[in-house]
Order: C-alpha cells, then sequence, then structure tokens
C-alpha cells in the first residue's frame, strides 16, 4: 500500500467516524465521557484527603529509590564454568590402571593378558612376513619358544573371555588357581626378549 492509497483509507475512516459521532454522541458519553470523569473525580479526592507534606514525603522516597537503584549495579551472572573432559587414556596409562586393579578381580588380570597377547599375535605376524595366521592358532613360530605357563598366560588372554576364569578377587572367596596368575612382567620380560632377537643381526 502507497503513501495515496493510505491517505484515502486514513480520511474515509475520518469520514465515517464522523459520520457516527453525531447519533452515536450519546452512547460515547455514558460509556466513555461519565466513567471517565467519575474516575478522574475519586483521584482528586483520595489526593486531597492527605496533606501537602504526606505527598511531598511520597515524591522524597520514590526518587530515593530511583537514585538507589540507579547507583547500585547490578547483578551479573556468570556463565557456568565448563568442566573440562579428561583427556584420553593412552595405552601405557590404561595398562598401568590395570596392573594396579588386577589385585581386585579377575577381570582386570584378563585385561592384561588380553593385552598382550594381542601383542604377542602381531608380533608373531611380523615375524612370519604376513603370512595368513588364524588369532586362535598357539601362540608358537620360529625362534619363538616361550615357556609352558607364559604360553597359557598369552593364550589364556587372547582365546578366552574373563568369563572362563572365577572372580577370585573377592575378600570371601575361595583362591583358585588360573593362568591369569602368571606374574606380569614374566610375560613382559619374554615378549621383550623376542623384540631384542629381532634386532640382533
Amino acid at each position: 500500500m502507497n503513501r495515496t492509497q493510505r491517505g484515502l483509507v486514513l480520511i474515509a475512516v475520518l469520514v465515517v467516524a464522523a459520520l457516527l459521532a453525531f447519533p452515536l454522541r450519546d452512547a460515547i458519553y455514558e460509556l466513555i465521557v461519565i466513567p471517565a470523569a467519575f474516575v478522574a473525580w475519586n483521584l482528586q479526592l483520595f489526593y486531597r484527603s492527605f496533606s501537602q507534606g504526606i505527598w511531598w514525603w511520597v515524591i522524597f522516597f520514590l526518587v530515593l529509590v530511583m537514585l538507589v537503584m540507579s547507583l547500585v549495579p547490578q547483578a551479573r551472572f556468570r556463565p557456568r564454568t565448563e568442566t573440562k573432559p579428561k583427556p584420553p587414556q593412552g595405552q601405557v596409562e590404561g595398562l598401568a590402571i590395570w596392573i594396579l586393579r588386577a589385585e581386585k578381580g579377575i577381570y582386570f588380570k584378563w585385561l592384561i593378558a588380553n593385552r598382550l597377547g594381542r601383542l604377542a599375535y602381531q608380533m608373531l605376524l611380523h615375524r612370519e612376513s604376513g603370512r595368513p595366521r588364524s588369532v586362535f592358532a598357539p601362540l608358537l613360530g620360529n625362534d619363538w619358544a616361550p615357556r609352558k605357563d607364559v604360553q597359557q598366560y598369552l593364550e589364556s588372554g587372547l582365546h578366552r573371555s574373563f568369563a572362563d576364569f572365577p572372580n577370585t578377587g573377592g575378600r570371601f572367596a575361595t583362591p583358585q588357581h588360573t593362568p591369569l596368575d602368571l606374574k606380569v612382567v614374566e610375560a613382559v620380560d619374554f615378549l621383550e626378549a623376542q623384540v631384542e632377537s629381532e634386532r640382533s643381526p
């Protein structure tokens, strides 16, 4: 709608209002003028019912409140400090935690054996130049002759689940011997010896 059309609409509204003003003057007087005059009369009576000094005190109090509100700094809500996510654990850190928790149950013992068993499997694959090798095959190969208990330890972690072993970590549990009871350092020593033998000419 352009400016000319708006002007025509405004003129039409004023003409209609003027035509209706005369016939509706009695209704407008009763519905608007009389109630407005009654409200103004009541406000005037309320104003005169109090002395001038009281009204001065009211004005002074309102001005004082406005000054105080303008001087007091408004409280600003500080955004919540987001907790920084913990950095992901590395393999060495995770293995160290598992070793510390190994005494609490069979699950952590199996986790360590599983990690070392997978490492032994990868070393055998590398030693055999990528020849096809089943993950469930015995961990034996050329120049790879671990002690029987070390072999059982590595194969138990690689081929079996922690659910296959009784949980011996409870306080009142009856201790039962499992291949996972081997000291971790003995399996690590064997794997280190195999790495050194590959490096030596």
